[in-house]
């Protein structure tokens, strides 16, 4: 059997299988609340080994999409609570990705119009927002105003609380959203951080807010529970490469491993348009970490199972295939063909393209069913 479809142990959560279930922001949470359907589409994917929840902003500020479901207010943590536990009852394991999106933000999606804020005032990224004519749509992001030395500590405390909300929800754990041009990419981005406090500056300087965050998390729910996203070389959202670029996540490789957490999930911007990891790079950084090592970035089945027997990763995670195929699990294991994924119906919407795509054994349910119905028409 591929060890694609082994059980695994991830810091002593037992999985049933190694394939992990990507985090995908949907936009389809009204009010900010996690639904019923939401729920629903959880569920019908719970095959997977782990599912790594869309991100979910520790407040109104971290928040730079509409219909984005958080996790710091009590209906959101009870919305949440019913995704959980469909989940759960079909054996599956969730964490919750906590998220603050930093300058990535639009002054539409903030309280009363306040700015977006971040390291600096240096501006960048898109925001899904109110446009001109108020209606939903892809906008560029504000210009953010610089987070003042003071303010840092409640972002800490804002996260610390988003992991104990997480747990209250029935989260397994909570994944730290690190990647991607958010708001601790900011940081450790001197391109960007042009801070000369104590969170600018030198390579230590700029990952200590991310250093705090994971420490509070782990004082609040353990490190066992405690997960975190990177995006080593990553260009997303304007994030200009520098120098130190790979040094900086290495330093942080070497911190989380001191602290146990429960893994690190690299994330290849290669499949969203940008410079791929490079795989030398990836090498470098398996060896210099040594838990658990997940990594995303437009993997296949095939090249997933050839990482996993090079030891490059632990586990693999499927983003999009994970869109229409809510039994990605039983189609890879048995060789079933996979449904094709719907760009139209990625963000925004109703349950189209969201919780009504088939598993294989009912899609040859409905072409027997349609078969039928024409040979009793002929």
């Amino acid at each position: 059997m591929s060890a694609l479809f082994e059980p695994y142990s991830l810091s002593g959560h037992h999985l049933r299988n190694r394939v992990v279930m990507a985090p995908m922001t949907r936009v389809r949470a009204p009010d900010d609340v996690a639904t019923e359907m939401g729920a629903l589409y959880y569920r019908q994917r719970a095959s997977a080994g782990l599912i790594i929840s869309e991100g979910t902003p520790i407040s109104y500020e971290g928040q730079g999409y509409l219909f984005n479901p958080g996790i710091f207010g009590p209906d959101q943590i009870a919305g949440w609570a019913k995704a959980t536990r469909a989940v759960h009852e079909r054996g599956g394991k969730f964490f919750a990705q906590i998220w603050h999106v930093g300058r990535v933000s639009h002054t539409s999606v903030q309280i009363n119009g306040a700015s977006p804020v971040g390291p600096s005032e240096s501006q960048g990224g898109m925001a899904y927002g109110y446009d001109q004519h108020g209606r939903a749509n892809m906008l560029p992001a504000s210009k953010p105003r610089r987070l003042e030395t003071a303010e840092v500590q409640r972002i800490v405390s804002e996260f610390s609380q988003a992991a104990a909300n997480a747990r209250e929800a029935g989260f397994d754990g909570v994944e730290i959203h690190a990647a991607n041009g958010y708001l601790f990419e900011q940081f450790l981005n001197p391109g960007v951080n042009d801070r000369t406090d104590q969170y600018g500056g030198s390579r230590e300087n700029r990952c200590r807010l991310v250093m705090e965050v994971i420490e509070a998390c782990i004082a609040r729910i353990g490190a066992q529970r405690v997960g975190i996203r990177l995006s080593p070389h990553g260009t997303l959202f304007n994030m200009p490469e520098y120098e130190d670029n790979g040094e900086t996540y290495l330093h942080l490789a070497r911190e989380i491993e001191k602290r146990g957490l429960a893994y690190i999930h690299l994330h290849d911007q290669g499949g969203q348009g940008m410079a791929p990891l490079p795989m030398d790079y990836l090498r470098r950084f398996r060896d210099t970490y040594d838990g658990n090592l997940l990594l995303a970035g437009n993997l296949e089945q095939d090249s997933a199972e050839r990482m996993i027997a090079e030891d490059l990763i632990d586990l693999p995670v499927f983003g999009r295939r994970y869109t229409s195929n809510p039994d990605l699990v039983e189609r890879m294991q048995n060789g079933w063909p996979l449904a094709d994924y719907d760009p139209d119906t990625f963000y925004g919407g109703d349950a189209r393209g969201y919780v009504d795509f088939p598993t294989y054994p009912e899609e040859q349910a409905r072409k027997q069913r349609e078969s039928m119905i024409a040979d009793n028409q002929a």
